[in-house]
């Protein structure tokens, strides 16, 4: 289901005090560590203390209610999340400003050498903590407005933010969509103003799936200047509802009441949800790429053809040290992650932003890093 999830506001997340300096960190392949199981942690001492993270807005929603569980069990936690973007929040925590950072997009191989000047020991290491489809988002007078969704493949899609289909009544997108009526309205395409990972997960599915289309080099900075930009996932939202004939993309979370692309898999088209883009997660890989102690990180299938699937999704990491100068902040990231991976962390999220839970291919590798973070 489609849900409007309110944003709170940066000011009233930027007036709760930073943190000092975080610590230590970073292999796709888990390793196990040598601290209690995180399902340990559960039972130690409530944490306490102020706790700072920042990054992907695509997780804010589900950040929010993960705060909102985790205190209730930790009730002398201050957390605080500043929803600044994928490419901030990384940047942020690798100067030790922060305990963890949200990104939609793993850590590169310099993130991961810059991580061990923060990182008591070892190199900062990625988990996925939050799955949710990027939906095409689009507002059509007489078609959005009324409810329907319109069928799309990736060559069309691919040139239509490239600026190379510049109206509604394309043949391109008339001849997948025969049932609708479609207008010459002019596409104005809206994308992210800013260093996002949702770029980076959305334009990699042109790059896999339309090559011919979509020439460009991957990067969390939009590639072109077909458009217009706006900053963060409710910006684009923002933007995309002002006007008639606009298209953009965006988490799931935060579609509210704007159309939606049904995206062509095999000789269907489907629709987004939750479940659509789990089944594409349980027909992924890890990426074998990924260098560095404690990682899992996915190689999402954008090739896929399981039924049902929707193949535009996000893996969003969150980023944490293996052990911290800080200890407390050590005690604090290991017993975050051990919540808000868990199922009841997870059915939170999924409550809140309409995400899909973690597969259960994924959680055993997760577990292992997890226990990796030392907390003495």
């Amino acid at each position: 289901m489609q849900k409007n999830i309110l944003v709170r506001s940066l000011a009233a997340l930027s007036g709760i005090a930073m943190l000092a300096t975080v610590a230590a960190c970073g292999d796709n392949t888990a390793s196990t560590g040598n601290n209690s199981s995180s399902s340990d942690t559960t039972k130690s001492a409530p944490i306490s203390g102020d706790f700072q993270g920042a990054g992907a807005t695509s997780q804010q929603a589900a950040v929010e209610a993960w705060i909102a569980g985790f205190q209730g069990t930790n009730p002398d936690a201050k957390i605080a999340y500043n929803p600044t973007g994928s490419g901030a929040g990384v940047t942020t925590f690798l100067t030790g400003a922060t305990a963890w950072a949200g990104s939609d997009k793993a850590l590169s191989d310099d993130d991961i050498a810059k991580s061990k000047a923060v990182c008591a020991s070892g190199q900062a290491f990625d988990v996925p903590v939050y799955i949710s489809p990027i939906a095409i988002v689009f507002n059509l007078k007489g078609v959005s407005d009324a409810g329907k969704h319109i069928n799309l493949d990736a060559a069309t899609a691919a040139k239509i933010f490239d600026g190379k289909i510049t109206t509604w009544n394309d043949p391109a997108i008339q001849d997948q969509n025969k049932d609708l009526k479609l207008p010459s309205t002019p596409i104005t395409v809206v994308h992210r103003s800013d260093k996002s990972g949702t770029t980076q997960n959305f334009v990699s599915y042109f790059k896999d799936q339309a090559p011919d289309a979509w020439t460009y080099d991957l990067s969390e900075n939009w590639p072109n200047e077909v458009g217009q930009g706006a900053k963060g996932t409710s910006g684009v939202i923002s933007t995309v509802k002002q006007a008639d004939g606009t298209i953009g993309y965006a988490d799931f979370s935060q579609v509210g009441d704007l159309g939606t692309a049904a995206i062509k898999v095999g000789d269907t088209y489907n629709e987004i949800s939750a479940e659509a883009g789990s089944k594409v997660i349980e027909d992924s890989k890890l990426d074998d790429t990924a260098k560095g102690e404690n990682r899992v990180v996915v190689k999402i299938n954008h090739a896929t053809e399981a039924k049902g699937a929707y193949p535009i999704v996000l893996v969003s990491y969150d980023i944490v040290c293996p052990a911290y100068k800080d200890a407390k902040q050590g005690e604090f990231a290991k017993a975050w992650l051990t919540y808000v991976t868990s199922d009841e962390g997870q059915k939170a999220a999924q409550d809140a932003a309409g995400s899909a839970p973690l597969p259960s291919s994924l959680t055993s590798q997760i577990s292992k890093s997890i226990d990796a973070i030392k907390t003495k």
